[in-house]
């Protein structure tokens, strides 16, 4: 019998850092995290390879809103 891995959930400040995921042109790579909105500096937070990566990280988050993807 297989067991769901229950997901820890984790906060980020939202009026400082906004969750994005940046992709790579040449590879197609993606990686979720934040940028602060401010500095503008990225925090990685995982490695994105399918949509099961990105239903984990939203709600690991509680993100409900579509994610910005930057190159």
């Amino acid at each position: 019998m297989f067991f769901k891995k229950k997901i820890e959930k984790k906060t980020y400040d939202k009026s400082t850092k906004k969750p994005i995921i940046k992709a790579s042109i040449c590879n197609g790579e993606q990686v979720a995290g934040f940028k602060n909105i401010f500095t503008g500096a990225f925090e990685e937070v995982m490695l994105i390879k399918n949509q099961d990566d990105l239903a984990a990280f939203k709600e690991i988050y509680d993100i409900t809103e579509e994610i910005e993807k930057v190159y």
